[in-house]
């Protein structure tokens, strides 16, 4: 059996309501003709009787019926579709024997049903219905031969309106099976670009790197999330000039775009942020542009990740091969005190016992950088733990009372034990030793912060402070400007807040160094240091 008639698709209804539409379109056309003759009615023989009107009114019923069923009932579409063509069968073959057979060219009308229900109909339904038309149409016109004195001769015109029926129907059939693959190939299609674009458009908000689409004009028709809290953009997609939160961008923008200025751009965000712009033609055929805004700061940040990640396992790998011969060297040295040959070897090797500290000192920070513990927070009272701090730090490094100097109010801290304490100890120990040493020298101060469940701790000295020079590499690794320091101290100070959900800054003050931390201590909230995880 032929392909293009043993295939089917699905029921196609929306087709087959206009099909019902239009019959029903044609019976109230055929009935007020009826009600309103006219000559063309007299043409064709068909004056008003009561047989005319039931024929009419009862074509009009069925074709209500179908519309109705074919919109609210849609099951058994092949029985509605044969059951509608039956009706046009008989319908139009009573009205056509009442016009005097098939020379009243009635048989046009079930040339365009045979045609239309092809087209919606399937497998070998088609064919049926040809069948169907032409078993009606020579029977009715036999009928006439013979009964009302039709031309013997309309018998052979018969025949030819049979062939075209079953003509149309495999025309018809034909022409729908092409309209429905490609109606299957677009609708495929279209579900594939649908997928394309919402995958995309997922792609483009889950980027950290801001995105426009910028039109002629130099109007964002289209941003993710990023990019627009990156400029200030509002969230609504669309119509938003870009002069106006980024007048600098717009500029740049305009000039690359007319061939005199460069393909990118440094300037500031909506909330001081320094962002790099890229700009990129797209083959859009509106002249769309695509405009790529990166965070400089993040930017710089992921490289120092990156840098300290490596560092880490750098200075590990190296701490763990000079620790043994550094102890041998330290051991070495005590023993050629203990001969005591004269002032002047006492005085080297009380040198050279110095640097071996010194370096011990710098390994043990490597090694304990590398090894960090995962943090376990806890609800500290933190100014009883300072109290304990401060009397430990001072009889530790054998100073008065009053060099260091705890202001606090009763308040509680989301801090581990043991990071909290050596946080401490490494800002306290670097404020000391760039401090005047004398009374009140360090402070460490502890308040509530501006957001709520947060608090501060403030450790301040009365140094020259921290140049503005070197601000920004203060918490860099072996950064120091001490002779005496590791350049290790700041550095672990940051991470182990990090780790503990906190935060380390250096703020501008009009006396010394001004360090503070920044926790919560409404629950314990804990994050992973970058650093901690490159060291290790």
């Amino acid at each position: 059996m032929p392909r293009w008639l043993s295939s089917t698709w699905e029921a196609n209804w929306r087709s087959f309501q206009y099909f019902n539409l239009y019959r029903l379109v044609l019976a109230v056309l055929l009935f007020l003709a009826l009600v309103f003759p006219h000559d063309w009615t007299s043409r064709l023989n068909l004056s008003p009787s009561p047989l005319i009107f039931g024929v009419t009114g009862f074509y009009i019923l069925a074709t209500v019926a179908g519309l109705l069923s074919a919109t609210y009932w849609q099951h058994r579409f092949n029985s509605q579709l044969s059951a509608q063509m039956l009706v046009d069968v008989l319908v139009v073959n009573s009205i056509m024997y009442q016009a005097g057979g098939v020379g009243s060219g009635l048989s046009v009308l079930l040339l365009v049903s045979l045609a239309a229900a092809s087209l919606v109909g399937r497998g070998r339904l088609v064919l049926f219905y040809a069948a169907l038309a032409t078993l009606a149409i020579l029977l009715t016109q036999i009928y006439g031969i013979f009964a009302s004195g039709f031309d013997e001769a309309s018998i052979v015109q018969a025949g030819f309106i049979s062939a075209g029926f079953f003509a149309t129907a495999v025309l018809a059939r034909l022409l729908g099976q092409r309209v429905m693959i490609n109606e299957e190939l677009a609708r495929r299609r279209g579900e594939a670009l649908d997928n394309q674009i919402r995958i995309s458009q997922r792609v483009v908000e889950r980027v950290q790197d801001g995105v426009l689409i910028v039109a002629k004009g130099g109007v964002v028709s289209h941003s993710n999330p990023v990019a627009r809290a990156m400029l200030g953009l509002p969230d609504a997609e669309g119509g938003v000039a870009l002069i106006a939160p980024a007048p600098s961008l717009a500029t740049a923008l305009q000039a690359w775009d007319e061939g005199q200025g460069d393909d990118g751009l440094q300037f500031c965000g909506a909330d001081g942020r320094d962002l790099q712009a890229r700009f990129e033609r797209t083959a859009s055929t509106d002249g769309e542009v695509l405009v790529f805004l990166d965070d400089v700061g993040r930017i710089k940040e992921r490289a120092q990740q990156l840098k300290l990640a490596s560092l880490g396992r750098l200075t590990a790998s190296i701490a763990h091969e000079i620790r043994n011969p550094l102890s041998a060297i330290g051991h070495a040295g005590e023993l050629l005190r203990e001969e005591r040959r004269g002032d002047i070897q006492d005085r080297l090797l009380r040198i050279l016992n110095e640097n071996v500290i010194r370096l011990d000192r710098i390994v043990v920070d490597i090694l304990e950088l590398g090894r960090q513990s995962v943090a376990e927070p806890e609800q500290l009272q933190l100014d009883q733990f300072c109290a304990d701090f401060v009397e430990r730090f001072v009889a530790t490094e054998s100073l008065s009372p009053d060099v260091v100097v705890l202001e606090a109010v009763p308040l509680n801290l989301c801090f581990d034990r043991s990071h909290l304490h050596r946080v401490l100890w490494n800002l306290v120990s670097n404020a000391l030793r760039h401090s005047s040493q004398g009374p009140g020298a360090v402070r460490i101060e502890l308040c509530h912060a501006a957001h709520e469940g947060q608090v501060e701790l403030h450790v301040i000295d009365d140094g020259a402070g921290v140049p503005e020079a070197v601000r920004e590499q203060i918490f860099e690794p072996f950064f120091t400007t001490h002779t005496h320091g590791t350049g290790l101290g700041l550095f672990i100070a940051r991470e182990l807040c990090a780790t503990n959900g906190a935060s380390l800054a250096l703020v501008s003050s009009a006396g010394g160094a001004h360090f503070i931390v920044a926790g919560r201590n409404d629950k314990c909230l804990v994050a992973e240091s970058n650093g901690a995880q490159g060291a290790n």
